[in-house]
């Protein structure tokens, strides 16, 4: 398929104003957005987000995930569309650009074909995808999670919130459950941009990031269990401490993520200690060992020599060790077509770019099981995400959606 003119790029001004007009819609308390999943405030999101598609001339489809599907019609009714998108919730102190810069970039490209009256062959569907934080509603990427088939619906309506509210429930009690079936819908490929929630692309003075690959995840709970007794009066000797054995796991922990530098990462997030005195030594303690890599072989190698590192510790301290592995997925290639179309894009502009592997999770990382898929990503200052002081420039925004722009349109076929 011919590739677009180099002058084809999107209106900077009105996609930037955008990003600032749903940013008013659930404020948090320190600039960013508290815009949770299945919230009335992501209703309200989710409304102005159907009024600005339908605007452009889209017409809405809703599944029963809540998943938005906003389509501009190609010239041949038989050829799959092309789909582009994010999502639009935030964590509780999230950031104004996470997830929102991947969907209304994504409208941006229908606004931008419209303007200059560009047909494309296959037609170009906009995506929100529902719960992709998965703050509120364990775990993450819960619906595109459901549309790839990594979960079953049902599975996914009976997660509850801290409150014991269930996401099925709230999806129907804020009007965005739809009859849609879940996943019905084929992809000719599919394109995501994001920030990059990292540090690199900032650091190396690059413009976009080309996404080749998505890392694996593996989160491994442990429970080390020994005796809370007084911390003045127990002799050293005598100390069965949980929280010490801890201690050396983490030290396990880091020796072997850097033993598999640069790209694998590990570190423990969620720690629970008990009982939490001051007084107290600490009789169990129980914490989620995150491992990353974009090699499943690297992933698997690290879960084997923190089992047998971990247990040789409580073994030697007198501590009981239980694992549970509670959450994890495969490392993601993306398709090598849809990452050149990036890529090319990326060169044709004129936009400095390097290659990327993802650390974090996202919506493109399952529907790369159901139809070719790539990302795009762009700086973050300070590489600062999932926070509301989370700041992207409209420069940057502007170069990340030219080439979100180009990569779908190529893909989708300009007719002459």
């Amino acid at each position: 398929m011919p590739a677009p003119g180099e002058n084809l790029k999107i209106n900077a001004a009105r996609l930037w104003d955008s990003l600032m007009e749903m940013a008013k819609i659930g404020p948090g308390v320190a600039g960013g957005n508290n815009r949770q999943t299945v919230t009335d405030e992501d209703g309200e999101g989710r409304a102005l987000f159907q009024k600005w598609c339908e605007a452009a001339g889209c017409s809405m489809g809703l599944d029963q995930m809540g998943n938005m599907f906003a389509r501009r019609d190609g010239t041949d009714p038989d050829a799959l569309p092309v789909y582009v998108g994010s999502h639009l919730d935030t964590q509780p102190t999230g950031g104004k650009y996470d997830g929102v810069l991947g969907v209304l970039g994504g409208l941006e490209i229908i606004r931008t074909l419209n303007d200059l009256g560009i047909k494309t062959r296959h037609p170009i569907v906009v995506t929100n995808f529902t719960n992709e934080e998965g703050t509120r509603f364990a775990p993450a990427m819960l619906a595109s999670g459901v549309f790839a088939g990594i979960h079953t619906q049902n599975w996914a309506y009976d997660r509850t919130d801290a409150e014991g509210l269930k996401f099925g429930d709230e999806l129907a009690r804020i009007g965005w459950r739809g009859d849609e079936e879940v996943g019905a819908r084929k992809m000719h490929a599919f394109f995501e941009l994001h920030i990059e929630q990292g540090p690199i692309l900032e650091a190396e003075g690059k413009e976009i990031g080309v996404v080749t690959h998505g890392q694996g995840l593996s989160w491994t709970q442990i429970t080390l269990t020994g005796k809370d007794s007084h911390t003045g009066s127990t002799p050293m000797p005598m100390r069965r401490n949980a929280g010490l054995g801890m201690a050396r796991v983490l030290e396990l922990v880091d020796e072997i993520a850097w033993s598999h530098a640069p790209h694998a990462v590990g570190a423990a997030g969620h720690i629970d200690v008990y009982p939490n005195s001051r007084n107290v030594i600490p009789g169990k303690v129980v914490f989620t060992v995150d491992f990353r890599s974009p090699e499943l072989h690297v992933i698997e190698d690290m879960e084997a020599r923190l089992k047998k590192g971990a247990a040789e510790i409580a073994e030697t301290m007198g501590l009981e060790i239980a694992f549970e592995k509670v959450g994890g997925f495969d490392p993601v290639a993306f398709d090598d077509s849809c990452v050149s179309a990036v890529r090319n894009a990326a060169e044709r502009l004129g936009y400095s770019h390097m290659d990327l592997i993802s650390g974090a999770g996202h919506d493109a990382c399952w529907i790369n099981r159901v139809a070719p898929t790539a990302m795009v990503m762009c700086p973050c200052v300070d590489g600062l995400s999932h926070n509301e002081a989370e700041e992207i420039s409209p420069e940057w925004a502007a170069a990340g959606t030219d080439v979100l722009l180009h990569a779908v349109v190529e893909t989708a076929g300009i007719v002459e």
